[in-house]
């Protein structure tokens, strides 16, 4: 009998904790679903949605970051793997039940698309995302900064983590270097001394201290102007993302 898995490549049997990021209608019945794994950072897999009442691969299970259990034969030749089976890992409380903290959920998931494209096998940034998620589940008030701490930190997982250890009182901050400078830079990417000062406080919050972090609605979408114009310098590709405007309003 002739042997032709060679054509699908090496495969190998993964189950992994997975984060839904998006999903993408594929046919009258199929959608591509791009994920953040514990066990191979990005991967994207091809479904075949259920259409009878006990199919597995429902579509209400891929909505933006519902955790999973999932396993899959990863084919090491294909872009596209297919889910064998699927489970809600970490059911969520409160946030399908409160318009801002599903709004910050969907801002959440875009960007996680785009700041996450690169990532593999990087077990802590699921684990952080997770985590998040989980606090942010339980929280029952003061949540209003939670996607300025979140970015921020996600910034440690994908390489390019601004360096404080250079600060002194009337610094400027380079964006494209991601620290801080005596001297005004060359370019225009750059923070103002006030504006860099507010960039390191911004930097000593958590989600636990957040609260005391009082900012103003204007502050706010400063803050997060600043940052995802940072993603944008590091991130090939990083585009404005749709959600954003929604969030501006609400927070």
């Amino acid at each position: 009998m002739l042997d032709f898995s060679y054509l699908c490549g090496i495969i190998m049997d993964i189950k992994t904790r997975a984060i839904v990021l998006r999903t993408v209608k594929y046919g009258e019945s199929r959608m591509i679903v791009d994920m953040l794994t514990q066990a191979r950072g990005r991967v994207s897999f091809v479904c075949n949605l259920s259409k009878s009442y006990r199919g597995k691969m429902k579509k209400q299970l891929f909505q933006p970051l519902t955790i999973l259990d999932i396993i899959y034969d990863e084919r090491s030749t294909m872009e596209l793997q297919r889910l064998r089976d699927i489970r809600i890992a970490r059911p969520f409380t409160s946030i399908p039940f409160d318009p801002f903290k599903l709004s910050i959920c969907l801002f959440i998931a875009e960007f996680l698309t785009f700041a996450t494209r690169g990532e593999h096998d990087n077990q802590p940034l699921e684990a952080f995302v997770e985590s998040s998620l989980a606090w942010l589940d339980s929280a029952d008030s003061n949540f209003a900064n939670f996607h300025l701490v979140f970015m921020i930190h996600v910034t440690l997982f994908v390489g390019f983590y601004p360096n404080l250890e250079d600060w002194h009182e009337g610094s400027w901050f380079d964006l494209r270097e991601g620290s801080f400078t005596l001297q005004c830079p060359l370019h225009p990417d750059y923070l103002s001394p006030a504006e860099a000062a507010r960039l390191r406080l911004l930097m000593r919050m958590n989600f636990d201290n957040m609260r005391l972090f009082r900012m103003s609605h204007d502050e706010r979408n400063i803050c997060t102007t600043v940052i995802l114009k940072y993603y944008r310098l590091h991130v090939p590709g990083f585009p404005e993302l749709r959600s954003l405007e929604v969030l501006r309003e609400l927070f």
